[in-house]
C-alpha cells in the first residue's frame, strides 16, 4: 500500500504557545500551501484518514478528495491543562518534570509521548491489514514523528530530532510486514 502522510499548513500562532489539540487559525498562506500540496499528490487515493482537528479538516476539504475519514488517532498530542498557554506561563515545576521525562510523563490532564505514540502504532497496524492501493493521512508533527520512531525503531526520546515541516509530504510503500516498509520525502 502506498501511503502519503501530510503534516498541515502552517498555523497563525507563534512557536510561544503550546497546542496540540486546540484548533488554532491556519496562516494567510494556506491557498498557496494547498496549490503546492496538490501538485506533490495523486488525483486520487482510496481513503483519505484526516485528524479532525480543524487545521488539517480544512486541508482535506480544500483538496477536494472523495472518501474523507476523520480519525481520532491522527490527532495530536493533548497537552491537556496546558493547551493554548505560553510555554512561559506553564508552572515551572511541572514543565520540568514533564521535561524530565516526556515520553511517559503525562502533561496534567493530558497524555504523554508514550500514549501518543501507542495510538499512531496501533493505527498504522490496523491500516496495513486494509486493501487499500493509496491512502492519504492528513495529520500533525507529532503523530508523524511517531510514525517515524515506529518505522525506523528509533527511541521516543530522540524524535524531536526529526525534523517534520508544515506541508510536508512523506510516502510509504506500507507492507503486511513492517520489516519491508520503505520510505521516502517529496518536496
Amino acid at each position: 500500500m502506498e501511503v502519503y502522510i501530510i503534516r498541515h499548513t502552517p498555523v497563525a500562532v507563534g512557536k510561544d504557545t503550546c497546542y496540540g489539540q486546540t484548533n488554532v487559525p491556519l496562516s494567510g498562506t494556506f491557498l498557496q500551501d494547498v496549490e503546492r500540496i496538490k501538485s506533490q499528490l495523486p488525483t486520487e487515493f482510496d481513503a483519505v484518514y484526516c485528524s479532525p482537528l480543524q487545521r488539517c479538516s480544512e486541508l482535506a476539504a480544500a483538496l477536494s478528495f472523495k472518501n474523507n475519514i476523520n480519525e481520532k488517532a491522527l490527532m495530536e498530542m493533548n497537552f491537556g491543562d496546558w493547551e493554548n498557554t505560553k510555554w512561559n506561563d506553564i508552572n515551572a515545576i511541572e514543565l520540568d518534570r514533564w521535561m524530565n521525562d516526556f515520553v511517559n510523563e503525562s502533561t496534567p490532564n493530558g497524555e504523554s509521548l508514550q500514549a501518543l505514540y501507542e495510538r499512531s502504532k496501533t493505527f498504522f497496524d490496523d491500516l496495513r491489514s486494509l486493501s487499500h492501493h493509496k491512502v492519504l493521512l492528513i495529520t500533525h508533527a507529532g503523530v508523524i514523528r511517531c510514525l517515524w520512531a515506529y518505522l525506523l525503531a528509533i527511541p521516543l526520546q530522540n524524535i524531536f530530532k526529526i525534523p517534520v515541516g508544515y506541508n510536508e509530504v512523506f510516502v510509504i510503500n506500507l507492507t503486511k510486514n513492517a520489516i519491508t516498509d520503505a520510505i521516502k520525502q517529496t518536496k
